[in-house]
């Protein structure tokens, strides 16, 4: 089947939080500001969904459920729903969960509320790394946990660990969990093997359980192999991971969201606060996602492979002092653009480039820590709209 990514859907009239969200999120305070046009003219490419219809294979099963016409409570902990989910990872990154460890939840961010607040007691601690996702540190100061920032490190655009600095700080013994983003967001880095398992291993010689955010691990290049972290230490139950079919296939508006949670008193006190109670249409969605929709993430994935080809050489010929690497996952682009504003001090470049160019997109602010300079620009749309995207960008730092 072909699937056509270079449609332009009009999202207008169907409460998107991306064209009708963009204000209250971006802006704040400051919601009621000019553009220099009007809100349906701004190029869109901030919140992590993409543009893209979901595979029809999807909307026929919603369909389908639709047609039966009951839409009462509905169970998601069936054994085929969990099994679905098994037979998709291990399919494609090669392991296998245990069926029997998964739960559900309305998405990973309420998951991660839930699970910050269950394993940080009072006074103790979590580490992330930086940047970060926002919502890691929303979790923690949401549960009055201290958080401990470790940096990534950057060299020619390529994002490491600093095992060193994490060594340090993970011998605090009020530090009890570890955050993680795997792949990780907003720099897009795919961690190794080799990575991941000596982190692991700080981890579990310092009594730290890690919660490890993999709702990208099936955005990855062509080319590139995702390793669950749960993979590395198979036996284990310091490991609780965060996965959904939501950002693979532009599902969030149907919240939900599964954790693999291998620790049977934290998985049983899980069961006891949550009802395995999901909305039908959302159960038929992802168990078609994980079931048919192979065809329609292999197409995609060379659509997004094409786009950050397009901004790689965008970037090289017009942007030439921007630092950019092709993300190794994800469908967002991690760009440093601090070359551009060395005489100029710009505290909020969310703000600065709607405002002079008509463009939405997350600045460097928007990621906690040691992300100033750097955009983060959403690749899951039509080539056409990044090109617009890129121009408007090019044409004010030009």
């Amino acid at each position: 089947m072909t699937y056509n990514f270079d449609k332009i859907i009009d999202r207008q009239n169907t409460n998107a939080f991306s064209i009708e969200g963009f204000r209250g999120y971006l802006f704040g305070e400051y919601e009621n500001l000019e553009f220099p046009m009007s809100d349906n003219d701004l190029i869109k490419m901030w919140v992590a969904d993409m543009e893209f219809e979901t595979a029809p294979e999807i909307i026929d099963a919603i369909k389908r459920r639709v047609d039966h016409g009951i839409f009462g409570y509905t169970l998601a902990s069936g054994e085929s729903y969990n099994n679905a989910i098994v037979n998709w990872i291990e399919k494609r990154h090669n392991f296998c969960y245990n069926p029997e460890h998964i739960v559900n939840s309305k998405g990973v961010i309420p998951a991660l509320f839930y699970l910050v607040k269950q394993l940080c007691k009072n006074g103790e601690k979590a580490m992330i790394m930086t940047p970060s996702y926002a919502f890691f540190k929303h979790a923690a100061d949401a549960n009055n946990i201290e958080l401990v920032y470790t940096k990534l490190v950057s060299k020619n655009g390529q994002f490491s660990l600093d095992f060193e600095d994490i060594h340090a700080k993970i011998v605090d013994e009020k530090l009890t969990t570890l955050i993680f983003c795997n792949p990780h967001n907003p720099t897009g880095r795919l961690w190794t093997t080799e990575e991941l398992k000596k982190l692991g291993e700080l981890c579990f010689q310092n009594g730290v359980t890690i919660i490890s955010d993999e709702i990208h691990c099936d955005l990855v290049r062509k080319d590139a192999v995702f390793t669950p972290f749960q993979k590395l230490f198979p036996e284990s139950d310091q490991i609780i991971t965060c996965i959904s079919a939501s950002k693979t296939f532009n599902l969030a508006g149907m919240l939900m969201a599964n954790m693999i949670i291998p620790n049977e008193e934290l998985r049983n006190q899980w069961l006891v606060d949550h009802l395995p109670i999901e909305n039908p249409l959302s159960l038929a969605a992802y168990q078609a996602a994980y079931t048919e929709g192979g065809p329609w993430l292999d197409a995609l994935t060379d659509y997004l492979d094409s786009n950050f080809k397009v901004v790689d050489d965008f970037i090289k010929t017009r942007l030439p002092k921007a630092e950019f690497r092709i993300s190794e996952s994800t469908y967002l682009a991690w760009i440093d653009i601090g070359a551009y504003f060395e005489e100029t001090n710009i505290d909020d470049l969310t703000l600065f480039f709607a405002q002079k160019a008509g463009i939405l997109l997350e600045g460097g602010k928007m990621f906690v820590d040691n992300s100033d300079g750097y955009i983060r620009l959403n690749l899951a749309c039509p080539t056409s709209r990044v090109l617009e995207g890129l121009e408007r960008i090019a044409k004010v730092l030009n």
